[in-house]
């Protein structure tokens, strides 16, 4: 459906972005909203690809343009979880969003104007695509806000005619939004004349530091900074009538030595540009760090409890000269489990990693790899998830029809409008589920599959290789076809015990399905002793959202492996909960 004349020009689809979300906000709360502006195909909330916590927005698709329109008219600025939740057209664009085209700034406003009194008064202007009133955690207004206009002509024509303004009986500053990067950049090429002044002597005054500045140029003031007991904190503010006088001074008395302390004298900056430039400083002293550790430092873990530094030297002094081995450690001095050892140079690090990972070392099998920055490993697992999103399964757009009349199911991270019909489960995918049961459709994300009464089932009972049926009596799900290539494998052997330790090199030389396989039957194994009805779903949720060497720590530290079930089961509470009040609304018409 074409869009109405209402609509900015970029809008050719029913998706809405929803910001400013409570952490606790999941899609089966964002569809109990939405949903009564019209049918909605899909819903996703945007979370950390590495913790799986909530980025604080969201995407809400319609099957048309106008129902997302009238869920934009209606639920844009209303109350969930506590938090006001701003709505507004999702621009697919990066270049546009990126572009600043057709926003303003807002400053000076008034504490009584609110959301509702800021849009009317901007919108003679022309169509707002976006209007967030920034506020504290109480809700009160900390003065400012941002405004993006559809055009740049209504954007330019609000800051025309409002700039310099009273509203409410105060004069508000309307300009074009500058992003910080170049507000700084600004503020770093303008002149000054307030100078700051550190590591100074007890002995100075005001007096003194009056003095002491008077002479490159007339001064309007000059102050120490004092703690609570009026004692000087060894720093203070000069302040010359011109901008000459100012980097005279600086350029003068900065490094002077005075009463055995050299003196520190430049241009005094805001909070916000102090703490840019400690940070570009700290970047930069990693960025130098990381070079040159580059290759040579390597990360360790699944390490017993048993090795100590000195251990883990020993380990791997035989594949050359090492300059430190470091087994990390809590508040109370236990081992994590994980370690760094940091060679001379990469040839050896590279022997180190061929030889030592995947050996076994006090009945556990290392892993030993190149040590990775935080960005490079999420960027890695981002990849991961990604390339596990387009094999999940086919494809249905929001166009496609809806079994038996059920609401609409959300999908995960993968692709937008990703849903199974009933009647087109996966096959084959480990472990299945009776219907009803909850399926992975990308990480962290499940969907719930339609019940034969059109509305949310619970999730049936199922075993790590078969499906069971629902609770009120669904359709059995069927095993996996025996042709599928992993099914075809014989298990590994795994010893009298049933629990020989996996390697990652044993797992390397299987085949993606195999590998899969044989790790959810020691997942299924494990989980099964404390939670025997939901063991297959937590299963599926593990492996879909995990690399092979998280499930083997997993399989290995019993700690570890709780904390993922319990946020598992969390995550399975959320999503029935909605659930059964649905399938209840629909026994009860």
């Amino acid at each position: 459906m074409a869009a109405s004349p209402q609509t900015p020009p970029f809008v050719t689809t029913g998706s809405l972005y929803v910001g400013d979300l409570h952490p606790e906000v999941t899609e089966a709360n964002l569809f109990e909203v939405f949903n009564r502006a019209g049918p909605v195909a899909s819903i996703r909330v945007c979370r950390d690809a590495v913790t799986r916590r909530s980025l604080g927005y969201a995407y809400v698709n319609y099957h048309s343009v106008q129902d997302a329109e009238r869920a934009l008219e209606t639920f844009n600025q209303t109350q969930l979880k506590g938090r006001s939740i701003r709505v507004m057209w999702s621009q697919r664009d990066p270049s546009l969003r990126k572009s600043g085209k057709g926003n303003i700034f807002i400053k000076n406003l008034d504490k009584s104007i609110d959301h509702k009194a800021l849009q009317d008064t901007f919108s003679q202007f022309g169509q707002i695509v976006s209007c967030k009133l920034e506020t504290e955690e109480n809700g009160d207004s900390k003065g400012y806000a941002y405004i993006q206009f559809a055009t740049q002509e209504a954007a330019d024509l609000a800051v025309q005619k409002v700039n310099g303004k009273m509203l409410a009986d105060k004069k508000v500053f309307v300009g074009p939004f500058v992003p910080r990067k170049e507000r700084l950049q600004q503020l770093g090429s303008q002149l000054f004349t307030n100078v700051f002044v550190k590591n100074l002597p007890e002995t100075v005054d005001d007096d003194k530091l009056n003095q002491m500045f008077s002479a490159y140029g007339p001064i309007t003031s000059a102050i120490i900074m004092k703690d609570e007991q009026d004692k000087p904190k060894g720093f203070g503010f000069v302040n010359f009538e011109t901008a000459e006088d100012a980097a005279l001074a600086v350029q003068e008395l900065n490094g002077k030595e005075m009463e055995g302390k050299q003196l520190y004298v430049g241009r005094a900056q805001k909070k916000i540009e102090r703490q840019s430039e400690l940070k570009s400083k700290f970047e930069a002293q990693k960025i130098e760090q990381l070079s040159k550790w580059q290759g040579v430092n390597l990360y360790v873990k699944n390490l017993d409890d048993e090795v100590d530094d000195d251990k883990l030297r020993d380990l791997f002094t035989p594949f050359g000269s090492i300059t430190s081995a470091k087994v990390m450690r809590d508040d109370k001095n236990h081992s994590k489990g994980f370690g760094f050892v940091c060679y001379t140079n990469p040839e050896e690090a590279t022997k180190a990693v061929t030889e030592m990972n995947g050996k076994i070392v006090v009945n556990k099998p290392l892993y030993v790899g190149l040590a990775q920055t935080k960005d490079a490993r999420r960027a890695q697992l981002e990849t991961q998830f990604a390339t596990r999103n387009k094999i999940v399964g086919p494809r249905f757009g929001p166009q496609q029809p809806l079994y038996n009349n059920a609401p609409p199911m959300f999908y995960g991270a993968g692709q937008p409008g990703f849903m199974y019909p009933q009647q087109m489960m996966p096959r084959g995918r480990f472990p299945p589920q009776g219907p009803g049961g909850m399926y992975p459709a990308g990480p962290g994300n499940y969907m719930m599959m339609p019940s034969s009464r059109g509305g949310m089932s619970k999730g049936g009972r199922g075993g790590p290789m078969a499906g069971g049926p629902s609770r009120r009596g669904g359709m059995k799900q069927p095993q996996a076809p025996a042709h599928q290539p992993y099914m075809q494998q014989p298990a590994p052997d795994m010893g009298a015990s049933g629990l020989a330790p996996l390697s990652s090199s044993y797992l390397a030389n299987l085949p993606e399905e195999e590998r899969t396989r044989v790790l959810g039957e020691r997942l299924y194994a494990l989980i099964e002793k404390s939670q025997p009805s939901a063991a297959g779903k937590i299963t599926g949720m593990i492996l879909e959202s995990a690399a092979t060497e998280e499930i083997l720590e997993l399989i290995d530290n019993q700690t570890a492996l709780q904390e993922k079930i319990t946020e598992a089961l969390q995550v399975l509470k959320e999503a029935q909960g909605p659930a059964e009040n649905g399938t209840a609304t629909a026994q009860k018409a």
